[in-house]
């Protein structure tokens, strides 16, 4: 019998990132994976014929002799060059085990049309998505977030950040409801519009957050792994080992044993492996997880850039929900060979939302006319899992179930989130933890 402080069911992204933060802090970590490969829901499949396989798709004669040459993401997502994960990936170094490209463009989509989101002075003055007047208070504002300090009042300019609604904020800039769309869905990267009653301190922060990731490599804010999202559960698997930790893949899970309402161990092919806390997927513990909605996404194969992107090999382009009287925004994210992921001049579109009826693809399908002409589609909806309970009773925590977004801001609240409820303290970003790093 192995006794451990922490077991890891799972290789989802947010398990992987957790497993090495834990052992890198000098926990005893074991990691079971009942899957032979990485990623769990997030995985990144190759070669080709195995997502055709997946999705009980007949094919792919053409690209047969070439199938190695594809890593398809099953829930693909860009990253912020400012946001939480490229923190946590410098913070830990496993940036050692990846490359990155920049994504090349950010766009909205509005009146039937993509158009590419202002995020600096220069792109609000050339912007089509604004009449002149909107652009020069667009960019006040932006010149307004970019000079907030929360620790500087004098920055404020008269706005009390957490009694002013965004709304308020909108008004006070005189933006019209095109801007306010594009500001609060496509820069500040919020899923509703509830945001717009609630105090303006979030938004700034997000719209502040968007122009610096932006300022550091000028075609877009977001970055993509080389070869795909695979990538990044290996690496931080890679971490939990270096720093200890056991993992154990392809193995099924009998059974997670309580006493007293906590959890006690985890049986696993016959075995017992004893923990004090337990962090897992929602499809290990069905019985403590809810239902909160529906994820539709359509994967595509493509053989040429996507239309209005500037002959991009990779974007994001964000549909608010507005503009097709939604409640959900609808997201597209757009990779290619550029990025080692597909076989040359081949593209890879995936297109997805929450979903607000019993037609998802028809909910999608202004986003799949953008794509036009496709080559192959692969469909999934997927359940949208949130845990029962915080886990500080039971010491079992359960992650959320991927959104429907094509960004990781919202992974990495729940990381940041899962993290502070497991160890009782804030998730820092400080130096990286590494000190005689002979990999600069």
């Amino acid at each position: 019998m192995q006794e451990f402080d922490i077991i890891v069911l799972g290789t989802g992204l947010k398990e992987c990132v957790l497993s090495g933060l834990m052992s890198q802090s000098g926990k005893k970590v074991l990691h079971i994976d009942k899957n032979p490969y990485y990623g769990g829901e997030s995985a990144s499949i190759s070669p080709l014929e195995e997502l055709y396989k997946r999705f009980k798709v007949p094919g792919p004669a053409k690209f047969m002799d070439r199938g190695k040459e594809w890593n398809i993401d099953l829930i693909p997502k860009f990253f912020l060059a400012g946001g939480h994960l490229v923190k946590i990936l410098v913070h830990t170094e496993v940036t050692r085990y990846l490359d990155f490209k920049v994504v090349e463009g950010s766009y909205a989509y509005k009146a039937g049309k993509v158009h590419k989101v202002p995020a600096t002075e220069e792109d609000a003055q050339a912007s089509d998505l604004m009449g002149m007047f909107d652009k020069r208070r667009f960019r006040k504002l932006l010149l307004f977030a970019l000079n907030f300090d929360e620790r500087s009042p004098r920055t404020y300019q008269d706005v009390d950040p957490k009694k002013t609604t965004t709304r308020d904020l909108f008004c006070r800039f005189d933006l019209g409801l095109d801007v306010m769309e594009f500001t609060g869905h496509a820069i500040a990267l919020h899923t509703s519009d509830s945001y717009l009653d609630q105090p303006c301190v979030e938004t700034v922060r997000r719209i502040r957050l968007y122009s610096e990731s932006l300022s550091r490599h000028n075609t877009s804010p977001y970055l993509y792994p080389v070869y795909g999202l695979g990538e990044l559960p290996q690496g931080f698997t890679r971490l939990s080992a270096e720093y200890g930790g056991t993992f154990l893949s392809n193995r099924a899970v009998d059974e997670i044993v309580m006493d007293n309402g906590k959890v006690k161990a985890v049986k696993s092919e016959g075995k017992l492996f004893h923990c004090k806390q337990l962090i897992c997927d929602p499809s290990y513990v069905p019985n403590r997880v809810r239902r909160v909605g529906r994820v539709i996404r359509v994967i595509c194969l493509l053989n040429h850039p996507v239309k209005n992107t500037h002959e991009a090999s990779s974007c994001q382009i964000i549909i608010p929900q507005a503009q097709l009287n939604r409640k959900s925004d609808i997201y597209i994210s757009v990779v290619s060979y550029a990025h080692n992921v597909a076989s040359d001049g081949m593209y890879i579109a995936t297109v997805s939302t929450t979903t607000e009826t019993s037609q998802p693809e028809k909910e999608v399908q202004p986003g799949l006319d953008l794509l036009e002409p496709i080559m192959q589609k692969f469909v999934s909806v997927s359940n949208l899992l949130v845990p029962y309970e915080d886990g500080r009773e039971s010491q079992i925590f359960v992650s959320r179930s991927y959104d429907a977004t094509n960004h990781f801001e919202t992974e990495c609240e729940d990381i940041v989130d899962l993290y502070h409820r497991i160890t009782g303290a804030e998730l820092c970003f400080g130096g990286s933890q590494r000190h005689n790093s002979d990999d600069d």
